[in-house]
């Protein structure tokens, strides 16, 4: 293995166990919360840490292995199997992220008809889409026989070699994919996520002109109170515009290097280096171990779900600790107690036989 190989391991090994680890934790918390049961995004949260928590487990290993062995993982038949998976993860996945800034959207544009507008029918029926949508071109590519080993990202998924005799059909395929995924999900996000960050500003400046007010009108105020209100003002503005950049900047860094080697190898005459092709590929995976920090656990109902599930676990354990503890002195005790009473014979073996 070369030196390349060997980090491309490390970091795919490395994903596989943030990505098992995070998603666990979040499906723990929506199972656990009844509250995040009843919100609809929990709806859209679920999908997500399923499609994450299957590819962790089908695709993600598969790679490891190929990576490893330099070779082909499993038969044939295998293989077609966890393509399909691939295609089908990745595009529900995507169009999960796009409903879910819908949502987001909704939430923060009309807040007082939310509930009327997005209910939990309304959620069932847009993942019924993504899985539609998603199910269609997984299974166009695998029974067209377009997914097999590609080498070039060391992983089970649309092979362009196995699709040389479809020439200007399986172009067509693959532009449309990215197009009705990747490209529609980013347009939607942009578009949701800017009209959001645009009302969070104006309802930011809104209080800050009421913030200013104040702050005017009490002149003895100490000047140590009036900083701590400024920059809780400036951190107001900017946390919107952290967030928003993280949404969509996760989803661009993750996803847009994989997508545009995708159609640089439809286009491109010449070979690409596999360990371009292997690094664009762990990126895509990277995004199944960040979408529960992004999305759920950095939220204050999850970490708070999280903070009580850990003291309840550390309760009990500390609770066990002590009951071993007070189990193992009494069984001191009775064993000290029973070697003194060994030791000590009675005190009338020492009386004459007479007395």
């Amino acid at each position: 293995m070369h030196a390349a190989d060997i980090v491309a391991s490390v970091l795919v090994l490395g994903i596989i166990v943030v990505s098992l680890l995070s998603n666990v934790v979040v499906l723990i918390c929506f199972l656990y919360n009844p509250e995040i049961r009843k919100q609809v995004p929990g709806l859209f949260i679920l999908n997500l840490t399923f499609c994450n928590l299957l590819l962790s487990v089908s695709n993600m290993p598969l790679t490891l292995v190929g990576l490893i062995t330099m070779g082909h993982p499993g038969g044939s038949v295998f293989c077609q199997i966890v393509g399909f998976l691939d295609n089908f993860l990745t595009t529900n996945s995507m169009l999960t992220m796009a409903a879910l800034s819908i949502d987001r959207w909704v939430a923060v544009v009309f807040p007082l008809s939310y509930h009327s507008r997005i209910r939990h029918r309304d959620a069932v029926i847009a993942l019924g889409y993504t899985w539609i949508h998603s199910f269609c071109f997984s299974t166009v590519a695998t029974c067209r026989s377009w997914v097999g080993y590609n080498h070039l990202y060391a992983s089970c998924t649309l092979c362009s070699v196995r699709a040389k005799g479809a020439g200007t059909q399986f172009i067509i395929f693959s532009v449309a994919l990215h197009s009705l995924t990747f490209l529609l999900t980013l347009v939607v996000m942009c578009v949701t996520y800017l009209k959001v960050l645009k009302v969070a500003r104006f309802h930011c400046k809104r209080i800050d002109v009421i913030t200013m007010q104040t702050l005017l009108l009490l002149v003895d105020i100490h000047p140590s109170v009036r900083q701590k209100c400024l920059d809780e003002q400036k951190r107001r503005r900017q946390r919107a515009t952290k967030k928003i950049s993280t949404f969509i900047g996760t989803f661009v860094v993750c996803f847009t290097p994989y997508v545009i080697t995708r159609i640089v190898e439809l286009i491109s005459p010449g070979p690409i280096s596999p360990h371009w092709g292997v690094l664009s590929k762990c990126l895509a995976y990277s995004k199944a171990a960040s979408d529960p920090f992004v999305y759920s656990l950095l939220r204050h109902q999850y970490r708070k779900t999280c903070s009580f599930l850990a003291n309840k676990v550390l309760k009990r354990s500390q609770l066990n600790s002590s009951s071993l503890r007070m189990e193992s002195s009494i069984r001191r005790s009775d064993t000290n107690s029973n070697t003194t009473n060994n030791i000590h014979p009675p005190s009338n073996a020492n009386k004459p036989l007479g007395q």
